[in-house]
């Protein structure tokens, strides 16, 4: 018990040091705040720099709260005059602030950099997508072609299954219908070129004996020994490259076996395309992200709804030219018509491109047969066939579903022939035909649920934008009377 008493003293001590240490500080803060108010004045503000009048404030020692000696005090108004930044002079020239670098930038160019930079990575994008695609350019045209015929065949399976048809049986009849008729048609082209292979070929020497005795007694004034150089020429120029034509024959053993390849694929493709097709609609969706899925899932019906307008138009179209050209060919009496008329068919698929070589090519043959009178008549024929073709039969049979501009039409037909050879031709006007129906209808998708996320009307915004009576109607009340 003896310890407790000095605790409590040395407690007591330490409690009266720091009253006197509370005390010096509140004098010291009292004596700072006399010292401030006499520097400022009244109304003065510290920009004003110190009253002429006050006394130069002392330097305090911040321990002691004793004014400094000269010498140190001097030394700390140099060090803070170190730390401290001194104001311009008053004759200095103003010096404007820097805009804002976006600012300072002109909003066309701000807006023309935004497009580019968007503009580069749309164009890297498709860059990469077509080398892709040209890396398998096979297992592509294969499955586009797939999609093609089952836009032809599709209808048939439907309206087998209406008829009572399971959709397996459904499937394979029209499959099998269809590749059997795909099939015959190839078959009966190649047998009747072979059957007539012969007869061309005597026809051919006459007919150009014929141009020979034709170009002598023409006004062009060519001579003989002009026509037998051109024909030496042109026998040295194929044997010169005889070893090019050998690799090209070659190079077609590739092509048909390659040809074999994608034809099996196609039709592997078409088999499952037609059986589980909206399956496999349905799997597609899914890669497709959540809040553009609505969207696409509205354009894809639409988008096959028009392939199918296309391709089985374009069917009846190039069976109609193929009709009527090929009887013009049988009454003139030209070789081949029949595989001419199924050449004419072919290369209806490839829009105004394909029209222009079958028509050339029967009038080629017409001319080398029977001479300059039929090769015009055939001519005649196709030019009226194309004519009634292109302003009555497309119109009529296509509609405005599936109608592209000419110039756009070329141009795909030219950017595919370049891209993937004679299928890039074949399927770059459906593709656009698609690409149009896909984007009119997510333009007007977005624009409506635009109109619907939008705050409804009130007022007179709501009186503005309400639907106005037709002229001569009479305006309603309120209550509907009127």
């Amino acid at each position: 018990m003896s310890r407790v008493p000095g605790w409590l003293g040395r407690l007591g001590e330490n409690l009266s040091r720091i009253g006197e240490r509370l005390e010096e500080r509140r004098a010291e803060a009292e004596r700072e705040e006399s010292v401030h108010a006499s520097y400022e004045g009244p109304g003065a503000s510290p920009s004003d720099g110190p009253r002429q009048d006050a006394p130069a404030r002392p330097e305090m020692d911040p321990d002691t709260a004793a004014p400094l000696p000269e010498s140190e005090a001097e030394a700390v108004e140099t060090a803070d005059a170190g730390r401290s930044v001194p104001a311009p002079p008053s004759y200095a020239p103003a010096v404007a602030a820097r805009p804002d670098p976006v600012a300072a930038i002109p909003w066309g160019m701000r807006v023309a950099a935004e497009a580019s930079w968007r503009l580069l990575v749309f164009a890297g994008t498709v860059w990469v997508l077509m080398k892709v695609i040209s890396s398998v350019q096979l297992v592509v045209l294969a499955f586009v072609a797939a999609l093609l015929v089952t836009a032809l065949l599709q209808p048939t399976v439907a309206l087998l299954r209406r008829k009572g048809l399971p959709r397996g049986l459904a499937t394979a009849v029209t499959a099998i219908s269809g590749f059997v008729v795909m099939g015959l048609v190839g078959w009966f082209v190649v047998w009747q070129v072979m059957d007539n292979i012969d007869t061309l070929s005597d026809r051919v020497k006459d007919g150009i004996e014929e141009l020979k005795r034709w170009l002598l007694d023409s006004p062009f004034h060519v001579t003989e020994q002009q026509i037998n150089d051109i024909a030496k020429n042109l026998s040295e120029a194929i044997g010169a490259n005889a070893e090019q034509i050998t690799s090209a024959g070659l190079q077609g053993v590739t092509v048909i076996v390659e040809a074999m390849t994608g034809i099996l694929l196609a039709m592997f493709s078409t088999l499952f395309l037609l059986y589980d097709g909206k399956q496999v609609w349905e799997w597609t969706l899914k890669l497709v992200p959540a809040q553009a899925r609505p969207g696409v899932a509205g354009a894809g019906p639409r988008a096959w709804r028009t392939l199918t307008a296309y391709v089985r138009g374009t069917v009846l179209v190039a069976l109609i030219d193929a009709v009527f050209i090929g009887l013009g060919l049988w009454f003139l009496d030209v070789p081949m018509a029949v595989p001419l008329a199924v050449f004419i068919f072919l290369f209806a698929f490839i829009p105004l491109v394909g029209a222009v070589v079958s028509g050339a090519l029967a009038v080629v043959v017409a001319l080398v047969t029977n001479g300059p009178f039929t090769a015009l008549m055939v001519l005649v024929v196709v030019l009226a066939v194309q004519q009634i073709e292109g302003h009555v039969l497309q119109p009529f049979i296509l509609g405005r579903a599936v109608r592209v501009h000419p110039l756009a039409v070329v141009l795909a037909v030219a950017a595919g022939g370049l891209t993937a050879g004679i299928g890039g031709a074949v399927v770059a006007v459906p593709l656009v035909a698609v690409l149009n129906t896909v984007v009119g209808y997510l333009r007007a998708y977005s624009t409506e649920q635009a109109l619907r996320s939008a705050p409804e009307p009130r007022g007179a915004t709501a009186f503005e934008v309400a639907p106005t009576p037709a002229p001569g109607t009479p305006l309603t009340k309120a209550g509907g009377d009127a």
